[in-house]
């Protein structure tokens, strides 16, 4: 498989790879970490901008408003808040992130709503955003959407993703994300890497 990619053009997203979310999804998953670690670490060997998108929100919650359903059971749930709070809320540490990787915080499901993601990506002049991250029918589809309208070129690392629903995790990476991104695993993009 040949991407043609050019690095500096090249912008790794690893969404929602915090503690707690880890701990909570990625059971089934035991390789991701070591996985989305060899993704990263190539990436920054090759130049690639590595970006951590993670969630996070100011004491009291002011971003979250009573009418989103998803987020306001954040709000209502301490177990839940924990998740994205001292260590639950931190990158898991085998990711990074490195002294020259970029941090997003957002407070939505996706990684473009109210954050300066864009302006980054502008800024660097990237055109080709590679995506993995927990959930594939959370941070992922989101992104994933706002960037192919961005008309960024895609590409999602399959089994860097994964989700607490199997069948919808397979019906978007077989069915949804192919008709906008090129879709495939971590060992084919490092194959495919320079």
């Amino acid at each position: 498989m040949d991407l043609q990619l050019d690095p500096a053009r090249t912008a790794v997203l690893s969404m929602d790879m915090q503690n707690g979310i880890v701990a909570a999804y990625a059971g089934a998953n035991p390789d991701l970490i070591s996985r989305a670690a060899e993704v990263l670490e190539r990436g920054r060997a090759l130049g690639m901008m590595i970006i951590h998108v993670q969630v996070g929100f100011r004491p009291g919650l002011p971003e979250i408003s009573p009418r989103n359903p998803l987020f306001s059971a954040i709000r209502n749930s301490e177990r839940h808040q924990q998740l994205f709070q001292g260590s639950g809320g931190a990158i898991h540490s085998a990711l990074g992130p490195e002294p020259n990787d970029i941090v997003v915080t957002k407070h939505r499901v996706g990684a473009f709503t109210g954050t300066d993601l864009e302006m980054i990506l502008r800024a660097h002049d990237a055109d080709t955003l590679v995506l993995f991250g927990i959930a594939t029918s959370g941070v992922v589809l989101s992104t994933l959407l706002a960037a192919s309208d961005s008309d960024y070129r895609l590409i999602v690392l399959r089994d860097c993703c994964t989700d607490q629903d199997p069948e919808v995790h397979a019906c978007l990476l077989d069915r949804i994300f192919p008709r906008r991104a090129s879709v495939i695993t971590a060992a084919e993009f490092l194959a495919a890497l320079p």
